[in-house]
């Protein structure tokens, strides 16, 4: 006689849902405007005014010291290039790649601050 063995029953897994602690996204905390959010936000805001105010700086000191060159220097006023006077060559020609060096680097060091306050968001997850 021949005895049929059993077959196995299938194993099936039976799962809850997840209960292990996720990392709350710290965007939450800007989004419903909590102390915390408050914090990284202002952080983020003080570093991108403080950028604006060395670049503001820095045109200040280049663009308010070529009067005060002219001033402390008389005979540059005569000094003359291609018939053109040194005064009208600075101003109308060397200022604007300064402009735009001074207008790329911070727009360059900006997204940097942004970049680091969104890595500093995604840290925990």
């Amino acid at each position: 006689m021949s005895a049929e063995q059993p077959q196995p029953a299938r194993r099936v897994r039976v799962t809850g849902p997840d209960r292990r602690p996720r990392p709350t996204p710290r965007t939450g905390d800007i989004d419903e405007e909590t102390r915390l959010g408050s914090v990284y936000l202002d952080s983020l805001l003080r570093e991108q005014l403080l950028l604006a105010a060395r670049i503001l700086g820095l045109l200040v000191l280049t663009f308010g010291a070529i009067p005060l060159v002219f001033y402390l220097a008389p005979g540059l006023d005569d000094v003359r290039v291609a018939g053109v006077p040194i005064a009208w060559l600075v101003l109308g020609v060397l200022s604007y790649p300064w402009l735009v060096l001074l207008g790329w680097s911070y727009v360059r060091r900006a997204e940097r601050n942004e970049r680091h306050f969104a890595d500093l968001l995604d840290e925990d997850q």
